[in-house]
């Protein structure tokens, strides 16, 4: 049996334009990815089976929409495949998080099934299937840091990023998407999907949070309004010694603090755990993850 990682996704800012005639709510977000995540686990079989294990595992369902199935049929009939294999899902992350768990979930089965099964298949081709499966879906499979546009299918490559210590948070709520978008257009969607002008060297941690507290997350204010609690996590940061940038990440519920050292980010992840019993809290670093 091989494992690959599935990275929890972090948007170190979220620009989002209003709704438009195709439903769709262009955005400009630098996408970066952590050193922890779900895992996905295959071995070669006869047919095809999938199951769900791990902490947050017996609230998702396995059944045939769940991403990793649909990413793993979608691959097989792509490559014309009729052998199988057997999947375990070792669900880590919180759901509905904003941590884009499903898309790296089915990034990871797909980069999986690739190597177990020996499928020819290229880069470009799985991409296009990752794309198929959801906005975050391309930026997800393969856990680089990226620029995302449009939907979020138009990847371009970031500024030059240090790595980034940082803790994540999610105070134990979900943050539906699309209750969360529907909210923000209630509001009158004050956002606008641009695109900031980075820096040309960005020096450290500190230099990068300087940058980004000129930023914003636009949906940060409708899913504090629908779930009060997030205000709650998002305050621990910020207040926090450690904190050099406190931020709600997606459409929430978790959120994230940028630290100056490894250190700093594990003192804040151990203070915040000790302090918060129900709350899901994680010392990683963000950039490109180590797959």
């Amino acid at each position: 049996m091989i494992a690959c990682l599935a990275p929890a996704k972090v948007n170190l800012y979220l620009h989002v334009a209003p709704i438009q005639a195709d439903g769709y709510h262009p955005l400009a977000s630098l996408m970066v990815f952590a050193d922890i995540g779900d895992e996905v686990r295959g071995c070669v079989a006869d047919t095809l089976s999938f199951s769900v294990e791990g902490p947050f595992g017996a609230s998702l369902d396995a059944g045939e929409d769940n991403l990793v199935l649909r990413a793993a049929r979608a691959l097989l009939a792509a490559c014309g495949c009729r052998g199988g294999a057997r999947l375990v899902l070792d669900k880590r992350l919180p759901l509905a998080a904003g941590l884009g768990g499903g898309s790296a979930d089915a990034g990871a089965v797909l980069r999986l099934l690739r190597v177990l099964l020996r499928l020819d298949i290229d880069d470009a081709a799985l991409q296009a299937l990752a794309e198929g499966l959801g906005a975050d879906g391309a930026a997800c499979l393969w856990g680089r840091a990226v620029t995302a546009q449009g939907r979020g299918e138009r990847l371009s490559p970031p500024p030059p990023l240090p790595p980034l210590p940082a803790v994540l948070v999610n105070p134990g709520v979900p943050s539906p998407t699309g209750a969360v978008y529907r909210t923000y257009d209630a509001m009158g969607a004050p956002g606008r999907a641009d695109l900031p002008q980075a820096p040309d060297f960005i020096a450290d941690v500190g230099a990068a949070a300087t940058w980004l507290g000129g930023l914003r997350n636009d949906l940060q204010a409708p899913a504090l309004k629908l779930e009060p609690r997030i205000a709650e996590a998002l305050d621990a940061l910020a207040n926090a010694p450690e904190a050099l940038l406190a931020r709600m990440s997606g459409s929430g519920a978790t959120c994230f603090a940028l630290c100056p050292s490894d250190g700093a980010a594990q003192a804040l992840a151990d203070r915040l755990a000790r302090d918060h019993a129900g709350w899901w809290v994680r010392a990683c670093r963000l950039g490109d993850a180590p797959l």
